[in-house]
């Protein structure tokens, strides 16, 4: 049943007051053809960028429940909300334009920076926010003359190569960790395939990938294929739903104790996701984040999830935020919030 938007707000504050009752969440388990541009020489190695500027020390909060907040423009619908604790802060580089967030170890991101011509590869430390070294995309994979700057997207780890999308280049490169020195690309669509026409997220699942394209799409993705044959090697694909239908705009992903979580595009919510059939178990609004930041900056989206299974940590931020939070989640409560995107 739809309920008038002026009806549901006058209940909203009584729905999400009784929403506090905890319940277990499920088990998870799972063209036109483009050519890549390819670089004729191999930059040198990655250097190091001067110390990023000094925002604010770290700062380990009191861990506090946050409840969803007002400032979606996607309201969750179809799943319950999940509310969560912060847990730190940390400086983060106000002028990264976050499309991928990867915890490796020693309290070590790789992150992958879009906006055209500061499209990157990075290492970052998580205490300082500083970028210990660096790769521009650009300057690895040169666009044709004319042609505007590739734009990088999601990243992900398999083994000691580094995996990174371009947005709507129609392809994506790989790295040796170790050095960031290019190994090689892929291209996507596949040949005979229509997608994915575009690169979003990407996380690893066990051996495999997980990509998204913007749409409601989920792909499996077999990353020694790709290695073998330059081009994306599809497995499967499922569509991501709730009890309302399709879940659009799927983007930065990140693979949690089963689950995918995926951040949603021109919002500041993250779904829960059950990879094996694509429904969404919960939605964590991130909204209240926002009145954490310091003022002044230009902070767009959220984007960017990253897990420390070590000290199960989840981390998130957004694009040119200057702070990464250290987050924990709390129970999932019962309520669904009916459906108001009409």
């Amino acid at each position: 049943m739809r309920v008038p938007k002026r009806l549901f707000t006058l209940l909203l504050p009584l729905i999400l007051a009784i929403g506090c009752t905890a319940a277990p969440t499920a088990p998870a388990a799972p063209a036109a053809t483009l050519a890549a541009p390819m670089a004729t020489s191999l930059p040198p190695a990655a250097t190091a960028l001067p110390p990023a500027p000094t925002l604010a020390p770290p700062s380990a909060t009191a861990a506090r429940p946050l409840v969803p907040g007002a400032g979606n423009q996607l309201r969750p619908a179809g799943a319950p909300v999940q509310s969560f604790e912060v847990l730190a802060s940390y400086p983060h580089d106000p002028a990264a334009y976050t499309q991928g967030l990867l915890y490796v170890h020693d309290d070590t991101f790789y992150e992958s920076t879009g906006y055209w011509e500061d499209s990157s590869l990075r290492e970052v430390e998580l205490a300082t926010g500083t970028v210990r070294r660096h790769v521009m995309l650009n300057d690895r994979v040169p666009p044709p003359p004319g042609a505007q700057p590739h734009f990088a997207e999601g990243l992900a780890l398999v083994g000691e190569n580094l995996f990174q999308l371009t947005w709507q280049s129609g392809f994506g490169l790989i790295y040796d960790q170790a050095t960031f020195t290019l190994q090689g690309q892929f291209r996507y669509p596949p040949d005979g395939q229509q997608l994915p026409r575009e690169g979003w997220g990407l996380t690893t699942m066990d051996d495999q990938l997980l990509m998204s394209d913007g749409s409601a799409n989920i792909y499996l993705i077999d990353p020694a294929a790709t290695i073998a044959n330059n081009e994306l090697a599809i497995i499967s694909r499922i569509e991501v739903h709730d009890a309302n239908g399709p879940v659009m705009r799927l983007n930065e992903l990140e693979y949690i104790q089963g689950e995918l979580y995926a951040n949603l595009w021109q919002s500041d919510l993250i779904a829960r996701i059950d990879p094996a059939s694509g429904r969404v178990h919960a939605y964590i609004d991130l909204s209240p984040l926002r009145a954490l930041l310091p003022a002044g900056g230009r902070p767009e989206v959220l984007n960017g999830i990253a897990y420390d299974p070590t000290n199960d940590r989840i981390f998130v931020t957004g694009k040119w935020w200057p702070t990464l939070f250290a987050i924990r989640l709390q129970p999932v409560a019962v309520v669904f919030l009916p459906h108001i995107m009409a």
